[in-house]
């Protein structure tokens, strides 16, 4: 039977640590409550002893996230009685509360960093846990820098700790030294010791990505032992972060046989947390970032493609729908292969064309691809439409489908603190549109000067610019999420005009809305 692995997020103290990501109190309790529909074990909800608004923020965690028996709640604390204090009364008003204290066992941290005697600092740490006790149950000790520190000073640490109350026991490998093979095997030591002394003690790991080994150690300490992990969404955190939730979690799940375990997480709120934290921190998620970064279920390669619409599982190996996504998306690019195109074609109601037919659309498409790097439906539309035009004139109605699409024609935006305004012409089929709108900033105006000529009731859930390329040339790429009807639609564009490639990612998502929603079966 697989055994349960505890799951600690620390993306509120430890992610929180990013420069420039520091969030709020409503913005905290908004990830808080995220974190608990994804049904995390443990929230580690700040480092209270910093200031009065972190303090502030654990309190209000606690007490409006950590009302039931179902999660824990706890905040870092030094091995000092002020900061263990500040624990105790910032998380005590959950249900379930623990107070995590951190003292350093390694050589650089004993004799440099604190300027003690081993002994010394053995009594400190076994000192606050003991007045920990005083104050809650439940107390995780966290042997700080563990993975560079000398084995028998680093057990005798824990088993100090433990027999003065320590509920958790946490290695960490602070400064991302450690290497898989390496690091479980201190794990599977610890463990054996630990399990010996007391069984009813869980051991964790804290892994850092200095080396890019982060969730590697952590799958590893799991193989050897380790009952719970302490992770955080997307892998931010100090440095270059921390081991990555999602990855753990859907490593465990894809490779159960493999860590013979299993966690209490609700896969399918992965992606709405991993959005929530990117958006409310300012942290984009690298585009192949495993799980949650936006090409992880994008295939583009003919290869790729033509192995995934034979048989699913020749290139994937987790469903995206498992981690909350709609489905794995076939971007239709100049790499893409026949295979590809004319499936899309195919849902598209184009079942019914010659050979030759297809061969000259197919062309058409890779000269098209060459210029626009992504190809949507509406496109193809476009692309069947003008062959159509110039070969089977009969075909009406295939012309009459694309001229419901709309294209950017010119635009101009005024941007100022006073009246942000935006005027915009498209083309709709034959006809030529325009429109004008103020707004609370370009963007918004530019929005919804389309909207007004359009006539979709449409949300914008997302708007995200980034660059492509650099210098004073650089591409800017827009992506843009909305909703429609209850339905999410995306797309990009990418222009060296930052508000062209906004108008062209809004008028892009609107064309796909109206191939999904507005157009017959051809």
């Amino acid at each position: 039977m697989s055994r349960k692995i505890w799951v600690f997020d620390t993306t509120l103290r430890d992610g929180e640590q990013v420069p420039g990501a520091k969030l709020n109190l409503h913005e905290k309790l908004e990830v808080a409550q995220q974190l608990k529909r994804l049904q995390v074990d443990i929230i580690e909800a700040g480092f209270p002893a910093s200031s009065e608004g972190d303090f502030n923020a654990v309190k209000e965690i606690a007490t409006k996230v950590g009302n039931t028996d179902d999660i824990m709640i706890t905040a870092l604390a030094r091995a000092v009685k002020a900061d263990i204090d500040s624990v105790y009364h910032s998380v005590k008003h959950a249900e379930k509360p623990l107070i995590h204290m951190v003292l350093g066992t390694s050589d650089i941290h004993v004799e440099k960093k604190f300027s003690k005697s081993k002994d010394q600092i053995l009594d400190i740490g076994v000192e606050a846990v003991k007045y920990a006790k005083t104050l809650l149950p439940d107390v995780q000790y966290s042997t700080e820098d563990a993975s560079r520190s000398d084995f028998e000073y680093l057990w005798k640490t824990i088993e100090a700790v433990v027999k003065a109350g320590a509920t958790m026991i946490n290695v960490p490998d602070t400064v991302g030294f450690a290497e898989p093979e390496e690091f479980g095997e201190l794990i599977y030591k610890l463990n054996n010791r630990l399990k010996n002394l007391n069984d009813s003690v869980l051991l964790s790991v804290h892994c850092h990505n200095d080396l890019g080994m982060a969730t590697a150690n952590t799958l590893a300490a799991i193989k050897n032992g380790a009952d719970k992990v302490e992770c955080t969404i997307n892998g931010i955190g100090e440095r270059a972060g921390n081991a990555a939730l999602e990855e753990v979690v859907m490593a465990i799940n894809t490779r159960s046989s493999v860590y013979n375990a299993q966690t209490n997480v609700n896969t399918q709120e992965i992606m709405n947390t991993s959005r929530l934290v990117s958006s409310l921190m300012g942290l984009e998620v690298q585009v192949n970032k495993a799980i949650t970064g936006d090409n992880a279920f994008a295939h583009s390669s003919g290869i790729h493609q033509d192995g995934l619409l034979k048989s699913r599982d020749a290139y994937e190996i987790i469903n995206p729908i498992e981690v909350g996504l709609d489905d794995m998306e076939l971007v239709l690019t100049a790499r893409s292969g026949r295979h590809a195109v004319k499936d899309t074609l195919e849902k598209l109601g184009f079942s019914e064309m010659t050979a030759d037919d297809f061969e000259a659309i197919f062309a058409d498409f890779l000269t098209l691809a060459d210029q626009k790097k992504e190809i949507y439906n509406h496109d193809l539309y476009v692309i069947v439409k003008n062959y159509f035009a110039k070969h089977h004139a009969d075909k009406k109605e295939i012309q009459d489908y694309a001229d419901n699409f709309y294209e950017l024609v010119d635009l101009q935006v005024v941007s100022n603190t006073i009246f942000p305004s935006a005027s915009i012409k498209v083309k709709k089929g034959e006809q030529i549109l325009d429109g004008s709108a103020v707004g609370t900033g370009p963007i918004d105006a530019l929005y919804t000067a389309i909207i007004d000529i359009v006539g979709l009731d449409i949300n914008l859930l997302e708007y995200k610019i980034s660059s492509v390329s650099r210098g004073k040339e650089a591409l800017g790429k827009v992506k843009v999420v909305v909703e429609f009807n209850g339905e999410k639609y995306n797309a990009n564009a990418a222009d060296t005009d930052v508000i062209k490639a906004s108008a062209l990612a809004y008028i892009n998502v609107i064309n796909n809305i109206i191939v999904e929603n507005l157009l017959p079966v051809a």
